[in-house]
């Protein structure tokens, strides 16, 4: 980045909510994994870690609505987190849940992030993304980024589109309070 604190920064009074420093809220979705095995999980923290953001929380739930429900919208009202990010459940199969859980405690939607997520993987997958249903949305005024359980889409997702613009959002998302 350019030298900050010298001269004016042209975006700074666009970018000035930004959060400097993110807390995260990471959730594994799954019926099957632990935490000791959990790459995607793994893959999604190291992207924020990488960019020098904390892991506030991190924590797996079943594949249950109403568990996956309870939990984003806690971690979305903890002071201490300020990006909630979930892998897994997002599919087409029964237990695939997480949308249907998230999508209720959306105050907005944030289309924008599935569009341009499936537009990515479109370039490793190809036509299969139609079977994703990746969503973001803002809860209790913080971004909520719903990834796949698999380990290259929930990279990708973090490392291309979440860990970008999370700094973004959460600071405009917040801006009013």
């Amino acid at each position: 980045m350019a030298d900050h604190g010298h001269g004016h920064d042209h975006d700074h009074d666009h970018h000035h909510h930004d959060v400097e420093t993110l807390g995260v809220g990471l959730v594994t979705v799954t019926s099957s994994r632990t935490l000791d095995d959990d790459p995607a999980g793994d893959a999604i923290a190291a992207a924020f870690e990488t960019e020098g953001h904390e892991l506030s929380t991190r924590e797996l739930v079943p594949d249950d609505h109403d568990r996956v429900q309870a939990t984003l919208r806690n971690l979305a009202r903890r002071g201490d987190v300020d990006v909630v990010v979930s892998t897994g459940g997002t599919g087409v199969t029964p237990d695939d849940v997480t949308v249907e859980a998230a999508e209720p405690l959306f105050e907005k939607t944030l289309p924008g992030f599935g569009e341009l997520f499936r537009r990515l993987s479109y370039d490793e997958i190809g036509t299969r993304v139609v079977g994703t249903r990746a969503v973001a949305g803002i809860v209790e005024g913080t971004p909520v980024f719903c990834l796949p359980g698999s380990e290259n889409a929930a990279r990708l997702g973090a490392e291309d589109v979440v860990v970008p613009e999370a700094g973004h959002l959460s600071g405009l998302a917040t801006r009013d309070e």
